[in-house]
């Protein structure tokens, strides 16, 4: 079931009536990231408002999902036991079927759940169409012969929960931020045709050949094949870990266990007699016969009219199952930010205060810290054009950020003196707060450098990715470059080397000046944000605008540093900030090549996720893991210049590829997402000189993908990240607001062609008439006719190309997920994929080179 996004409140506030001292606490299942645990933070501040008890849950991948689901959820369920409750997923299982994950659903069980109810918020695209249309319990039975239908719990339509719905006897409910009601209608259709279609068995004929049949089916039917194979297989290269098979059973088909779940391929909803949740992993098993009036036009005779009438549902069948298998094969994305979700919600029940805004801001700008926009992971790319809105999210980015601007501006008013109100600061980036209490969210012209108040200005500038790319300060040239750029605007190298909080007061007031003059002159338009004379943007909405908070003299960061703190604490931890503490660290691992315990790296994550929790509202904390930042990204700085300098980015056929094996640190990619920042550093500097050499990006406009590889040789692993171009719908405005100007701009420019061409046709019967009363010969009106058809007709097929790109589901997206599972189906590549990100996995070490070979030649972004 899906909650729509106009009755967000609606379960929480059921929650907050319902609940009693005695209630069984809320389990909250959290995955390892910092928009997650900015969510995780807001929930719970919402909970404990309400004094609602709550226990946190980390989850490291798919197999600790399942884990979860079997010590945590399971016993919560009245048949085993339980008194039922509530768990909440945040940024975890909104790909899977969270039913079977979690142990919810059992063949031959009368009352799935049991009483326990699932909350799905989850950013991470596509949803598992089992978890948004189906996942309800049923309504008991009032006689055997009760219909499926029938059973459906009120106030639930197709899915979607009304008004009436009656939550509290258990689920699955998806929260949808706008996308499902808006995106989703075909499939939707789809779904609920399927299960209404009685059982009917597909031996595989074809009925391509019967009169009845449309072109195009044996197409879908082949779509529809491929995409449930995809992901059926599965090879681990430990038959001691519970997440795959042995060596010796390369031959076999693998069972279905944990690594298995990552895959969203399916084919058609199975409806189960006595089960709510609608699987879609089962393309050809049994639906329920209701009764089916026969087509209209059929032929006479039992025989002939049931074998029309089988071929005509088949036929339906494949084309629904066809439209569901395109969504699953549309590649991966990312939706709104579960932090500006659970902000949302917090809105609704009027509990929006500063603590709650900045941590759905940090969570919203950790998002585009990672890449994670509708392209999937890919770099950004900043474009030079002020009418389309850059970076993150495209227009979808820009109004959410609009939108935060506007809680800062309403919650934060500004400052009265002598009757006046004071102007906000429009030059100097604000490095300390107003007052010792001072704890107000401010806007900030933040340029595009890296921790700037924590770091000198000069090694800001050569640790930004912006000015990696642009300035190329990977060779000395760019190193020079950037020299040369700071000389311009009058900053010595002894000046800009030091602390930028301790530098000459007038250097930093003119500073953002300086910038704005000089950057032009080295393609740095967005280096910083542009502002107005008036001190605004656009009228006062200060675009572009970053955000800083402060803590009394304590301390003032930026929403972006925080981000990258909280990052960098969970991926390398507080204690490690040199290369031996980290090795120290690997030390602890088992050695054992055959059979490596994850368990080991699980808790050391975990225990690095409560380092973050805790950071996000302990300045002190938070001051204490700045080291470790600088670190991370000195190493992701010295490893991206190193593979540039050496010539180590291979082109292969779909993608260029490169591998970190080496070095002082190696070992810090073997964190997914630590390795991900390595790869959107290089992706971005890479699209940057495709724009420079061709002027223009690659692959329609979307840049070349991406993958990276690291070597964590105490596992005898390669951890591979594939990562989108430069490129993706974000980045070609393919929003729904573009998408529907420019359809209105098509119909208008067709509704003219079309006036024209009737007013042409209107002369030119007039002149046939005249002409066949003089007697003349119409041959030369002829053929002109025809090639102003042609001309029509070249036009017209020009726009529908256009048309079919833009409109295409998935034009742009990250589709490394089903390659790499393609490629694990047809290799004997033994690949661990648990990351609930499908563009992350793991592979033998002595396996990568055929891996990567049959890699190449996927369609790797749509």
């Amino acid at each position: 079931m899906y909650l729509p996004r106009s009755l967000i409140s609606k379960l929480y506030i059921h929650l907050q009536k319902t609940r009693h001292p005695l209630s069984p606490p809320v389990l909250i299942l959290v995955t390892l990231d910092p928009d997650a645990l900015c969510a995780c933070r807001i929930l719970t501040r919402l909970l404990k408002h309400d004094y609602i008890p709550h226990k946190i849950h980390p989850v490291v991948g798919l197999s600790g999902l399942a884990q979860a689901g079997q010590d945590l959820v399971a016993p919560m369920m009245e048949s085993q036991g339980g008194s039922g409750g509530l768990v909440v997923c945040l940024g975890v299982g909104g790909m899977v079927d969270l039913g079977e994950v979690l142990g919810l659903e059992n063949e031959g069980d009368d009352s799935p759940y049991s009483g326990v109810e699932v909350w799905v918020i989850d950013a991470r695209r596509p949803w598992n169409l089992g978890n948004v249309f189906g996942g309800f319990p049923l309504e008991v039975a009032a006689e055997p012969s009760s219909s499926y239908q029938s059973r459906i719990p009120a106030g639930v339509d197709g899915g979607e929960i009304g008004r009436s719905y009656k939550p509290g006897r258990g689920g699955i409910i998806v929260f949808d931020d706008g996308d499902i009601e808006d995106d989703l209608e075909a499939e939707r259709n789809a779904y609920k045709a399927l299960l209404d279609m009685p059982d009917i068995d597909d031996d595989g004929d074809d009925i391509d050949s019967e009169d009845d049949t449309e072109d195009g089916a044996g197409d879908e039917e082949d779509e529809v094949q491929e995409a449930t194979r995809a992901g059926q297989k599965r090879k681990s290269w430990s038959d001691s870990h519970d997440d795959g098979m042995s060596d010796d059973d390369d031959d076999r088909p693998t069972q279905r266990r944990r690594s298995n779940m990552s895959s969203p391929i399916a084919g058609s909803p199975r409806r189960p007699q006595h089960r709510g949740l609608l699987s879609l992993r089962e393309p050809n098993t049994g639906l329920s016969s209701d009764p089916v009036e026969p087509p209209s036009g059929a032929q006479s005779g039992p025989a002939s009219s049931a074998g029309a009438l089988r071929r005509r549902l088949l036929r339906m069948r494949r084309e629904n199952q066809a439209i569901i298998a395109r969504y699953y094969s549309a590649g991966s994305s990312y939706s709104e930010p579960l932090s500006s979700m659970l902000y949302s919600l917090a809105s609704e029940l009027g509990r929006e205060d500063n603590d709650l805004l900045w941590l759905a801001i940090v969570g919203v700008t950790s998002m585009e810290l990672y890449g994670r926009s509708s392209a999937g992971v890919a770099a950004p790319v900043h474009v030079t054009n002020k009418n389309r809105p850059s970076g993150w999210m495209g227009v979808r980015g820009a109004r959410i950020r609009q939108l935060l601007r506007d809680e800062v501006r309403r919650l934060n008013p500004p400052e009265i003196a002598n009757g006046r109100v004071a102007s906000e600061n429009t030059g100097v980036i604000p490095t300390t707060a107003k007052s010792p209490e001072d704890t107000s969210i401010r806007l900030s012209p933040e340029p595009r450098f890296l921790l700037i108040r924590h770091w000198s200005l000069y090694d800001s500038m050569l640790h930004s990715p912006y000015l990696f790319s642009r300035l190329k300060t990977w060779s000395e040239k760019g190193i020079k470059r950037l020299h040369k750029l700071l000389a311009k605007m009058g900053v010595s190298l002894a000046q800009c080397k030091q602390s930028y909080t301790h530098m000459d007061l007038v250097l930093k007031k003119e500073l953002r000046a300086k910038l704005l003059e000089y950057g032009v002159l080295y393609n740095l338009d967005e280096m910083v944000p542009s502002v107005g004379t008036d001190g605004s943007d656009r009228g006062g909405a200060k675009d572009g605008w970053g955000f800083v908070r402060s803590w009394g003299w304590r301390a003032t960061l930026s929403a972006e540093d925080v981000g990258v703190v909280i990052g960098a604490l969970l991926e390398v931890g507080k204690h490690a900030t040199g290369t031996e503490a980290i090795v120290t660290s690997s030390h602890r691992d088992r050695d054992n090549e055959e059979g490596f315990d994850y368990t080991s790296q699980g808790d050391e994550w975990i225990s690095r996720f409560w380092e973050a929790y805790d950071a996000l509202e302990d300045i002190d904390a938070l001051k204490a893991g700045l080291p470790t930042a600088q670190h991370l990204h000195r190493a992701i700085y010295r490893t991206g210049t190193s593979l540039i300098n050496k010539k180590q980015i291979k082109p292969l056929r779909a993608f260029r590829m490169c591998v970190v094996k080496d070095g002082p640190d190696v070992s810090l990619f073997n964190h997914p997402a630590a390795l991900t920042k390595l790869s959107l550093w290089i992706g971005e500097a890479l699209a940057e000189q495709e724009r420079e050499i061709h002027g223009k990006l690659s692959h329609g406009g979307r840049g070349t993908p991406l993958v990276v590889a690291s070597l964590d040789e105490k596992r005898g692993t390669y951890v591979v990240v594939g990562t989108g171009g430069g490129g993706g719908p974000d980045n070609l405005f393919l929003d729904r607001e573009a998408s529907k100007k420019r359809k209105e701009a098509r119909d208008a420019k067709a509704k003219a062609k079309e006036e024209a061409r009737q007013a042409k046709e209107k002369v030119k019967a007039e002149k046939r008439a005249a002409k066949k009363q003089a007697g003349e010969d119409n041959d030369d009106e002829d053929l002109e006719t025809e090639s102003e058809a042609s001309d029509m007709d070249s036009e017209d097929e020009s726009d529908l190309e256009e048309d079919g790109n833009e409109n295409k589901k998935g034009f742009g997206r990250n589709n490394f997920g089903r390659a790499f599972q393609e490629v694990v189906a047809e290799t004997s590549a033994r690949v661990r994929i648990d990351s609930f990100d499908n563009c992350v996995v793991e592979v033998r070490k002595e396996d990568l080179v055929g891996f990567l070979e049959c890699l190449s030649g996927k369609p790797v972004i749509e």
